[in-house]
């Protein structure tokens, strides 16, 4: 079955690491999942004052949490990762492991600095959107 998301570029715009947009043809089953954080399986976050070493945690629970569902990375039609920093240079060390995770399924995505995010020590936070094509009963 091929797959349901397709990503679009746009040569009219500036040239990015990511797509522009992405479409999900009907049928598919939607997923929103929750956002990554960078918890161990005991709740507590890793890698305290470390932006990479947090997106390498947040990315394998989104992993793992899109793998409960049935999906995977290549089936996310749009993230939105959030960064506490207001350092431009933290977020770009955490959209290079998001990206390396992500290879060349490069989605529509926004990065963003945030003030806080909801756990102690927490970092970085990535939500996402994922569609699998339905399949038949």
């Amino acid at each position: 079955m091929p797959p349901a998301v397709r990503l679009i570029r746009n040569n009219d715009l500036a040239a990015v690491d990511y797509a522009y947009a992405a479409a999900a043809d009907a049928p598919v089953r939607t997923l929103w999942v929750a956002g990554a954080c960078p918890l161990d399986a005991d709740g507590k976050t890793v890698a305290a004052g470390d932006v990479a070493g947090q997106t390498h945690q947040v990315m394998r629970n989104l992993i793992t949490a899109l793998e409960g569902a049935g999906a995977s990375l290549t089936d996310i039609v749009k993230t939105t990762v959030y960064v506490a920093s207001s350092d431009q240079a933290d977020l770009v060390a955490a959209w290079n492991v998001y990206r390396d995770y992500m290879g060349s399924h490069d989605v529509p995505s926004t990065l963003l600095g945030v003030t806080v995010l909801g756990y102690d020590d927490q970092l970085v936070e990535v939500e996402a959107v994922a569609v699998l094509p339905t399949t038949a009963s």
